[in-house]
């Protein structure tokens, strides 16, 4: 679950990170009085959408009048901003963030995240930052720091000391960025939380450290532990269909192909996706419809594949182990007539009750195609999307 820039700055500030003073604004109004009660000269009116790359794409604005943040408020909330991060038609813009500007002197990257495959908690730094972490990792590795942090005894002084040297600060920067980094690590135990990102942390003219923009990830799989967390979900920021798809307990996620995969089981959902690619097609989307699913569930899923409009074909991929095969053909019939199918439908059975699933296909008079094998039914989906040779 991701959080907005001024909820993860709340949480920030919680746990003693620094961070500029600033007001949540839903309006013109409401941003200019934002500005007007945090004083000062400028301000920074930012959109709070879950995605990076906000300032190129015109989401962060610079304003040295009120009558500026108000017109910077109003142009942006209502839109939909596009970044290199959201998806092609962007993302709404309910509030922006309004803050007291910070002169900077320095920018530099801080990161705590979850580092599965050493199995402990880490910390990534860099001086290069406001960047794109992803690039400064891929083109110059050297200019990243890291250290791993023991799970038993936890963060020590001397890893804060190594990074904050490392990033070139003097003394007593050193000093704070140790209170900063213990600050961050207990917000990230605290709220099981798998990344807390500062990008930028700056140093500013005063020669201060603060935490100008944050990122918050949380575990989904932990929020039951944390209700007031859970609260701050923004559905508004989520595909549609990853919500409907939630409700009805789908693994479901929107990609950029045409064609749509229903699949039980993450893992065989991965090799589908994976065969559609070998043989020069590009999944719609992943769909796990789960081992212990039911008629009623996988018509939501096909209802759900069906809903977008770049679907060009659909690929049922079933092992039936758990799951019985004819379940699922009852779904598939019943979501295609209250839909009206109108691409290509290759289906996969195999395992419980197989036979039994194929016949009621086959006796449906739906336009369908069967696969003997996942390679074969790949490879007909591949052919269905493309259309007549």
């Amino acid at each position: 679950m991701n959080l907005h820039e001024f909820q993860a700055k709340a949480l920030l500030a919680r746990y003693g990170v620094p961070v500029p003073p600033g007001r949540v604004a839903r309006g013109a109004d409401e941003a200019m009085t934002a500005a007007r009660a945090l004083g000062g000269s400028a301000w920074v009116v930012k959109a709070q959408v879950h995605a990076g790359g906000r300032g190129k794409a015109g989401g962060i604005r610079r304003c040295v009048d009120i009558a500026q943040v108000g017109a910077a408020a109003e142009a942006l909330i209502g839109s939909r901003l596009v970044t290199h991060q959201s998806a092609a038609d962007g993302l709404p813009v309910v509030q922006v963030l309004v803050e007291t500007a910070t002169e900077i002197e320095r920018e530099l990257y801080l990161a705590a995240l979850v580092d599965r495959a050493a199995g402990r908690v880490a910390f990534m730094a860099s001086a290069a930052g406001g960047m794109d972490i992803e690039t400064v990792a891929a083109e110059t590795p050297e200019r990243l720091l890291l250290t791993r942090v023991d799970p038993v005894i936890g963060l020590l002084p001397w890893q804060a000391r190594r990074l904050g040297y490392g990033l070139g600060l003097d003394k007593a920067q050193v000093g704070e960025l140790a209170k900063l980094m213990q600050g961050m690590d207990r917000l990230l135990q605290a709220a099981d939380a798998s990344l807390v990102e500062i990008n930028p942390l700056v140093v500013a003219a005063d020669g201060a450290l603060l935490a100008l923009d944050a990122k918050v990830n949380l575990d989904d799989n932990a929020l039951y532990r944390h209700a007031d967390l859970a609260a701050l979900r923004d559905p508004a920021q989520a595909d549609p269909r990853e919500l409907a798809a939630a409700e009805h307990q789908l693994n479901y996620i929107a990609l950029s192909g045409d064609i749509g995969c229903m699949v039980n089981g993450a893992g065989l959902a991965m090799a589908t996706m994976d065969l559609v690619q070998l043989h020069g097609g590009a999944p719609a989307n992943f769909l796990d419809v789960g081992g212990g699913t039911n008629a009623e569930r996988v018509a939501e899923a096909f209802k759900l594949i069906l809903s977008d409009g770049s679907v060009r074909a659909v690929l049922v991929n079933i092992f039936g182990g758990i799951v019985r095969c004819d379940l699922i053909a009852e779904g598939i019939i019943a979501a295609a007539r209250e839909v009206a199918l109108d691409v290509p439908l290759v289906v996969r059975l195999e395992g419980t009750r197989a036979a039994e699933g194929l016949a009621l296909l086959a006796a449906s008079g739906l336009a369908l195609t069967t696969a003997s094998s996942l390679a074969e039914a790949a490879r007909l989906a591949v052919a269905a999307a493309r259309g007549p040779a």
